[in-house]
């Protein structure tokens, strides 16, 4: 009896090392057939589950299931989809041999596991900002022709194409919403559709007023001598010819010049001209001709000297003088213009920015003054801010300092108009010049010269929406690379358009119809570094007059932005926004790197990697996951 139970306990304690021992290994054949599953889901392109994906799957399944290591034997890992790449299934199976149990005639004992990884879309917003400035024109690279607007076209409807295919069939609500930007971002109808107070009713910029000519000023009383109209005689000899051996010689011996006296009568003469200051000037001046004689040596040839002479002449005015500034005044008539005066002019945009044309007095055409119209096309300048060199977000506490309005994301304007933005009115924006060589900017608040300024305004902004996939080709295929990078307005917009707390609430928190919570992104994509703009106008105006942003109009502009675009990135994130950023055909800075949220920044340098992270940030967004 002792003999028959030892067998039996023999049984049972062997029989529970290897079923022990085979669930061990069943629990890593679980987990290398998942991990096959969503490495060969994550691989799937537009070709669906192709070889190349297969072979990603069986990579990372043998990656973590070592046979020889687990002592199992005859190890099998299939995969398959069944709806086309949404999912893929998986089935792994291996035999592992038993340690005891052979002794009671078990020598095997097979594993078989089931797995399935699939894009399970949650709710998703996805707002994009967009560097379209004109370097998005350029080649992508010396060794590669493609426009890089074109990869970036490419790349974002591919990424449409993954979250589709993720969320098709499921209650999942994605949107999109778009943030070109440039010099400045075009955001004009959003906000009037918001709310036209949002739009300030008057906006003053650096530009052109017509004058007439109504008058000459207080005259300016002014006398004094002065000379002009020199003139000499030839040279002559003097004493003779005497003739000196050396040049000092010879100079010791010259006279000193006479001094100067009348010669012949005076004459008087009075008038009044425009001088080149645009002033008048009477003058009533006497005038005497004068002379004297002055002295020379003459080297006529080696160790010969002669002491020469001769009249040189001058007129000695005795003048009085009365100057008298211009006057002009404003005028609306183009026949009464006289000139036109480069200053800070304020325009009523009361009816422009509810899209009635603007007239103003600023052509010149043929030899005239003439009426110009012009239409909005929506972008705007930024409200309201701080020339500082210490602009910072901090959560909870917000901007510093406080009255940067254009880094608050989320205050609404009130009825003062430096909370409110403005229209940004095209062509009507000019920079001032010292004088009529247009080579030196003028520091003064007014001129007689200026130039009109270019105006480099993006496609349209667009609230999240949810969007069919033709809707969202058009809008990606009207991307039209213009003008000057300005990082921070793009971010500063994104954020702002992203905020569930901000003005555009009730467009953020529109509650999904499957009532379940939204992830919300911006992917940020930029072409090229910081690259602001003194001299043309942008969402904070002309900076060299303005001085909105720097102390001088130019020190440190695109330092000062940089600080900007960080404080936007800091306010977007706070709101539980993740920050992608993707550096195309450009170095991913430490500045882009530190907008970005952890683990979400990348450098494509070519289309296909460009394609690979819109991919990687499409995956993440889908939720890619193991189902079973």
């Amino acid at each position: 009896m002792t003999a028959i139970g030892m067998v039996a306990l023999a049984g049972l304690v062997g029989g529970g090392v290897d079923v022990s021992r085979a669930y061990m290994i069943q629990n890593r054949l679980q987990n290398a057939c998942d991990a096959g599953v969503l490495a060969g889901r994550k691989a799937i392109t537009d070709d669906g589950y192709n070889a190349s994906a297969k072979a990603q799957a069986d990579d990372f399944f043998d990656t973590n299931f070592d046979e020889a290591t687990e002592g199992a034997s005859g190890t099998t890992f299939a995969s398959t989809t069944p709806d086309n790449g949404s999912t893929v299934d998986g089935t792994a199976t291996t035999v592992v041999d038993t340690a005891v149990m052979q002794l009671f005639g078990f020598d095997t004992i097979p594993l078989s596991v089931t797995c399935s990884a699939s894009m399970s879309v949650g709710n998703s917003d996805v707002m994009f900002v967009l560097d379209v400035t004109g370097s998005m024109d350029w080649d992508i690279s010396d060794d590669d022709d493609t426009d890089r607007i074109v990869a970036l076209q490419a790349a974002m409807k591919n990424f449409y194409d993954t979250l589709y295919a993720a969320s098709s069939g499921g209650s999942a609500r994605v949107r999109y919403g778009f943030v070109p930007y440039s010099m400045t971002v075009n955001v004009g109808e959003l906000l009037y559709d918001l709310d036209p107070s949002y739009l300030a009713d008057s906006v003053t910029i650096p530009s052109r007023e017509a004058q007439k000519f109504i008058g000459w000023g207080p005259q300016v009383y002014d006398s004094g001598i002065s000379y002009d109209n020199y003139s000499a005689d030839y040279w002559w000899g003097y004493t003779d010819y005497v003739e000196y051996d050396s040049s000092r010689d010879c100079e010791r011996a010259m006279p000193s010049a006479t001094s100067w006296s009348d010669y012949g009568s005076s004459s008087n003469s009075t008038g009044t001209y425009v001088n080149s200051d645009g002033q008048q000037v009477q003058y009533d001046t006497d005038t005497q001709r004068q002379r004297r004689t002055v002295y020379a040596c003459y080297r006529y040839r080696k160790n010969e000297y002669y002491i020469i002479d001769r009249y040189e002449y001058r007129d000695e005015d005795d003048y009085e003088t009365w100057t008298q500034d211009p006057i002009y005044t404003a005028t609306t008539n183009a026949a009464d213009a006289d000139r036109y005066r480069y200053k800070a002019v304020t325009y009523n945009t009361s009816a422009f920015k509810a899209g009635t044309a603007l007239s103003t007095l600023t052509g010149y055409s043929s030899g005239s003054y003439t009426w110009e119209n012009w239409t909005w096309n929506g972008c705007i300048m930024e409200r309201d801010t701080v020339a500082s060199d210490s602009i910072s977000y901090t959560p909870g506490t917000g901007v510093s300092p406080s009255g940067a309005l254009d880094l608050d994301i989320d205050s609404a304007p009130t009825g003062d108009d430096s909370t409110k933005w403005k229209p940004l009115i095209p062509k009507l924006m000019y920079i001032r010049y010292t004088d009529g060589n247009y080579d030196t900017y003028s520091t003064a608040d007014e001129s007689d010269y200026g130039s009109r300024r270019s105006e480099y305004c993006p496609v349209e902004a667009q609230l999240l929406t949810s969007m069919s996939e033709s809707d969202f080709d058009a809008y990606v295929d009207d991307l039209d690379p213009v003008g000057g990078t300005y990082h921070d307005i793009g971010m500063i917009w994104g954020a702002r358009m992203a905020s569930p707390t901000g003005i555009f609430s009730s467009n953020v928190n529109a509650a999904p119809p499957n009532s379940s919570p939204t992830s919300r992104h911006i992917i940020f994509m930029t072409d090229g570094e910081m690259d602001t703009s003194y001299n043309h106008m942008s969402a904070w105006g002309l900076e060299w007059h303005q001085k909105r942003v720097t102390d001088d109009g130019f020190t440190d502009n695109d330092d000062r932005h940089q600080d900007r675009l960080l404080a936007a990135c800091a306010a977007a994130k706070d709101k539980g926004v993740r920050v992608w950023v993707i550096a195309f055909a450009t170095s991913l800075t430490t500045t882009l790197q530190t907008c970005a949220s952890p683990d979400s920044s990348f450098t494509a340098s070519n289309a296909s990697e460009l394609n690979t992270y819109f991919q990687e940030i499409a995956n993440d967004v889908g939720e890619l996951r193991v189902v079973q």
